[in-house]
């Protein structure tokens, strides 16, 4: 059990390997999901789970998974899918062009994929290839990478509802950078159609070097605290689409009692990234602590 603790406290800092996730699937498999989250909660986060009075934002986060499960939900949170419904809200113009999607690893038709792509799992976060020149790419490390995220059991881990019928799948998409060179997300938390806060992350692919979140408010002032990642030591400049994101990801919200709606602002011109009902999983703590209970306030539970 001590094993087991360990693993649920910090699985980032231990090597992923099938023991260790087998370790926590046979934990899972005992309990309830809310059990489950109440045994969890507090070696994430440091304080108890209160489901019956939840006040701060990872706490109705975790509320938000047992009770809020809208069947349309599964479809958001499906990087293929989600597509469709995005176009028909705001149109065609903001989504990323899909290239193909595929059910195994070895369907990937290699000679379709142009000189750049991205490589993702349709049902789990993280499960990424990037690829910038094809010529040079390690397709045995890609392959490898695919096929370790289309076994995995993404709702098991933390019990996010929305995952877990999502067909486990596929999808090549167009390559994007922005002028740098680089790709940063534009993260805008939004509440019932209410875009509240954003933060953007960079350094996501920087070898060697941790990803930065920097946080701010609807006027784009930075606000002081961090939530997972360190801030970044560089001033970050507002970004040209920065009304136009806020516009839209209210439009996508709406509705929704809290989503983080994800965008690209390449050099001016938006693009939808995904749709996130649980940042972090609704257990990284905020620095300082009361940042959890502002963004808690933003949350109003349905009945």
């Amino acid at each position: 059990m001590n094993i087991i603790a360990r693993i649920l406290k910090n699985p980032q800092k231990l090597r992923w390997t099938i023991i260790h996730r087998k370790l926590v699937y046979l934990f899972a498999r005992f309990y309830s999901d809310r059990k489950f989250l109440e045994a969890l909660f507090p070696l994430r986060t440091g304080y108890a789970l209160n489901l019956n009075n939840p006040q701060t934002f990872n706490e109705k986060l975790q509320w938000l998974k047992l009770y809020d499960r809208q069947p349309e939900y599964t479809m958001m949170v499906d990087k293929a899918e989600v597509k469709k419904w995005v176009a028909e809200k705001i149109g065609n113009e903001y989504v990323i062009p899909t290239i193909a999607v595929w059910d195994k690893v070895e369907d990937i038709d290699w000679d379709l994929l142009p000189h750049q792509f991205v490589l993702k799992c349709t049902h789990d976060s993280g499960g990424i290839v990037v690829c910038k020149d094809k010529a040079k790419l390690d397709k045995k490390t890609a392959i490898k990478k695919m096929s370790r995220g289309l076994k995995r059991q993404y709702f098991r881990e933390n019990r996010e509802w929305p995952y877990k019928n999502v067909p486990h799948r596929i999808i090549a998409e167009e390559y994007k950078e922005d002028e740098s060179g680089n790709l940063n997300d534009y993260k805008w938390f939004c509440f019932d159609g209410e875009p509240r806060a954003m933060f953007i992350a960079t350094d996501r692919f920087t070898p060697g070097v941790e990803t930065k979140f920097d946080f701010y408010d609807m006027n784009f002032n930075h606000l002081p605290f961090t939530n997972g990642h360190p801030n970044s030591d560089i001033k970050i400049k507002k970004p040209k689409g920065f009304e136009e994101m806020k516009r839209l990801a209210a439009i996508l919200s709406k509705g929704i009692p809290q989503v983080r709606v994800d965008f690209y602002d390449i050099n001016g011109r938006i693009y939808f990234g995904e749709l996130t009902f649980f940042h972090w999983s609704g257990m990284k703590p905020f620095e300082p602590k009361e940042w959890d209970l502002t963004f808690g306030k933003w949350i109003q539970i349905p009945n």
